[in-house]
């Protein structure tokens, strides 16, 4: 009876959708055309059932994602056939034997990998920015191939081939105006810690009669952000009126493109009016080999960043642009990673900046590195449960929908790159905050797969990142430096949970003495990512009037706190 049992099973499975998969397994390679020279990198295989884009457009935290599954590859020589089969990893399924039968769209994509000897003796092969900020679907130089229809049957057994023939161009530089000039240096402490040319650059927004008034001298503004093609919300011509109106789902808006274009253009008839400060705006290019920005700091992986920005980069600016070149004369402003670098900044660098707009911070005390407190929670992804596993959300809208959980945007970054490899949110905090690990990557904050906390990982980051607590530590020295000068904003329905390390922060520093902080914590009532303090205006419209917002704040707090003998006329037109 048992045998019969036995065989009947064994037919039932040879016989079921999922087994006849099984044997489903795809052969990429790329074609000496594109490249005769063999090739580091991680290769990226994409299969998606959505026609309105490229598949690898369409790998992202949200329900409308499409299937994409990683392997790393060295030396790989072109028509070299590198198997994909159901022993890869993947995501959001995570296996190929789980793809069921039907019609795709598939495209394959290498990453290309550059190998870095660093000064700290450590080897390791890491994607290099080529201008495009960072981004492994638009990145010059980067393998693909055109999407292809494939049908996937659950009684086909036949390897399919996908030759990459494709090469990502370049970008070209953007141009300069009369308003907007580009700068780009090389780095001496970069360079000398990664072992080659590293660059750092910006965008320089110049003030209206900056040419006619050679004799001025101007403050600065840090806008800090993710890395801009060039600077942007600026808009000499009015909106087209021919541009076709677009629909953006975020805002739940109609023609949000024409309400960008007409807010861009306002900002710069204010720049250029009468009242508007006189002063220099940049918005700075600082992509590195992990990330589209470096997070404005020192950091064992990634390097001085900080460092080199605050004494390479400014100072330059500063002279080439005819900047006051002084601290009180600096200010720092930004929203999200930006808000996070503009107090981190503040934080390291008390002396060489005036005060800081920290808009929807990135999390700025590590107990609530979102929704996990790192020195008391032992997994990521699950709380402790004697029963069950409920898991913890990464993404939530206004009214607490939750879009992703924290399992599954870390899975996606390990799909997409292992080593702290994907460019993406949770590897560059991992990336900046950690320590090198002994083969030369970031040590694992927690392990990618099962979430555990590695709690040595854990402490390193509190005593170099945690804003709170290094505020909190050094507040008998740091405190004098920064009075007056943290101003810190954020939704109370944040989508990535961020106003949650902003409780934590306000509650230190309301109890500051000697001095107390004197300065703003501010919460939008059901506001989401990324609200920067405007309580009359809807985000959808806040998030671009950043420079309108805070630059007249800024100059004032300059003209009240600049030391005796300070220049406050010359750049007063």
């Amino acid at each position: 009876m048992t045998r019969v049992w036995t065989l009947l099973t064994l037919a039932w499975i040879a016989l079921s959708p999922l087994a006849a998969a099984q044997g489903a397994k795809f052969e990429v390679s790329f074609s000496e055309a594109v490249s005769a020279e063999p090739l580091d990198g991680r290769l990226l295989l994409m299969i998606s059932k959505d026609p309105s884009a490229e598949p690898r457009f369409q790998i992202t935290d949200g329900a409308t994602t499409q299937q994409v599954y990683g392997i790393d590859v060295e030396g790989l020589a072109p028509g070299e056939p590198v198997v994909f089969d159901g022993s890869v990893l993947g995501y959001p399924l995570e296996s190929l034997d789980d793809v069921p039968d039907g019609t795709y769209r598939v495209q394959a994509l290498l990453h290309e990998y550059e190998t870095f000897h660093r000064a700290d003796g450590h080897v390791v092969k890491l994607p290099m920015d080529r201008g495009e900020g960072q981004q492994w679907n638009r990145a010059p130089g980067n393998l693909y191939n055109v999407p292809v229809e494939i049908t996937l049957s659950r009684t086909a057994r036949e390897s399919i081939e996908i030759v990459m023939d494709q090469v990502i161009p370049a970008i070209p530089d953007p141009p300069e105006t009369k308003y907007i000039k580009h700068v780009r240096i090389e780095s001496k402490l970069l360079t000398k810690f990664w072992g080659r040319p590293m660059h750092l650059g910006a965008h320089v927004l110049v003030p209206e009669g900056f040419d006619e008034h050679p004799e001025a001298r101007y403050p600065l503004m840090v806008f800090h952000g993710h890395f801009p093609y060039d600077f942007g919300g600026f808009r000499e011509e009015p909106p087209d009126p021919d541009l076709e109106p677009v629909y953006s789902s975020r805002f739940n808006l109609e023609g949000y493109n024409r309400t960008v274009q007409q807010e861009a253009h306002d900002f710069y008839e204010a720049w250029t009016g009468p009242d508007f400060p006189r002063v220099l705006v940049i918005e700075i290019q600082h992509a590195n080999p992990y990330y589209d920005d470096s997070y404005a700091v020192n950091s064992q992986n990634l390097g001085p960043y900080g460092d080199a920005i605050t004494y390479e980069l400014i100072p330059h600016i500063e002279k080439e642009f005819r900047g006051i070149g002084e601290g009180w004369a600096r200010f720092l402003y930004g929203g999200s990673t930006g808000g996070w670098e503009a107090l981190a900044a503040q934080v390291m660098y008390p002396d060489e900046y005036n005060g800081c707009f920290a808009a929807c911070p990135d999390p700025i005390d590590f107990r609530a590195m979102t929704v996990v407190n790192l020195y008391e929670d032992k997994n990521a992804y699950y709380p402790e449960s004697d029963w069950k596993r409920s898991p913890r959300p990464g993404r939530r809208d206004m009214l607490g929908h939750v879009s992703t959980t924290l399992e599954q945007m870390n899975q996606r970054e390990l799909v997409l790159g292992t080593k702290t490899r994907s460019g993406q949110q949770w590897d560059i905090w991992e990336a900046v905050y950690s320590p090198v690990g002994a083969d030369g990557y970031p040590m694992r904050i927690w392990d990618k797969r099962s979430g555990d906390i590695d709690e040595e990982v854990a402490h390193h980051w509190r005593e170099n990142y945690d804003l709170t607590h290094i505020m909190k530590r050094d507040w008998e020295t740091l405190g004098p430096k920064l009075e007056g000068k943290v101003h810190i904003y954020v939704g109370d329905m944040d989508n990535y949970y961020l106003n949650n390390a902003v409780y934590l922060t306000e509650a230190f520093l309301e109890s500051t003495t000697n001095p107390y902080y004197g300065g703003v914590v501010a919460y939008g009532d059901r506001a989401e990512h990324c609200w920067n303090g405007d309580p009359d205006q809807p985000n959808a419209i806040s998030r671009l009037r950043y420079n309108q917002m805070y630059i007249p704040i800024a100059v004032e707090r300059m003209e009240k706190s600049a030391p005796a003998g300070a220049d406050l006329t010359s750049w007063r037109y």
